[in-house]
């Protein structure tokens, strides 16, 4: 796929296999595109030309309504902004996604909450937390609902290497026992050292990182 903003090329000709269990990084500078990749892998920006294909389903084809439903039902997002909803509280910001499916069962919320270190906070309004704490409640809400394909920008950007480090494990446990398919963008080598396949992401493209498994 080939993605343009004006006359600059952020996306390349790239191109990448993700098959379910499956967990990789994309590495690169800041500002060359990660996100972008993100975002057109999700539908939410339209791409110049190739074609995306997930469960059978070409992307670039789906109307609004077919991607949201589809987001929903499938994805699972960690935004570098957050987008915690300032009038949720922590455990109904991690639950909406099942809200959104009927599924008023907060159980697997709270067991995540408790995974990302913010057991006791439930109740809590997002403007008490910290950054590092929005960051996890952003990356429980992403897995609450056993998402098939987790898109990961920075998600330990704003943590510390403690937490970075439970995060990243709790990210690696998921993925594998729900058998969900994994992108993580990140400019931590540290972060991405843990992932199946690394990808640098560079104005030539996307190319497999020296020394990443096959």
């Amino acid at each position: 796929m080939t993605k343009s903003f004006g006359a600059r090329t952020v996306l390349n000709a790239a191109s990448l296999d993700l098959a379910a269990g499956e967990y990789v990084a994309v590495v690169g500078d800041s500002g060359i595109g990660k996100s972008t990749l993100l975002n057109v892998i999700a539908g939410l920006e339209p791409i110049d030309s190739g074609s995306i294909c997930f469960l059978h389903h070409e992307i670039e084809k789906l109307s609004d309504d077919e991607l949201s439903l589809l987001r929903r039902e499938y994805f699972g997002f960690v935004f570098q902004a957050f987008h915690i909803l300032p009038h949720l509280s922590v455990e109904e910001n991690v639950a909406l996604p099942l809200l959104l499916r009927g599924n008023a069962d907060r159980k697997k919320a709270r067991t995540l909450i408790a995974a990302v270190g913010l057991g006791g906070r439930e109740a809590s309004p997002p403007r008490e937390l910290s950054g590092g704490e929005l960051q996890r409640v952003a990356i429980a809400r992403a897995l609450v609902g056993g998402p098939k394909l987790v898109l990961a920008d920075e998600p330990t950007g704003n943590l510390d290497p403690d937490n970075a480090r439970q995060v990243l494990e709790l990210f690696r446990r998921e993925v594998k026992t729900n058998g969900a398919a994994a992108i993580l963008a990140t400019h931590s080598v540290e972060a991405a050292s843990g992932c199946d396949r690394v990808y640098r992401l560079s104005a030539e493209g996307l190319k497999l990182a020296t020394g990443a498994s096959p």
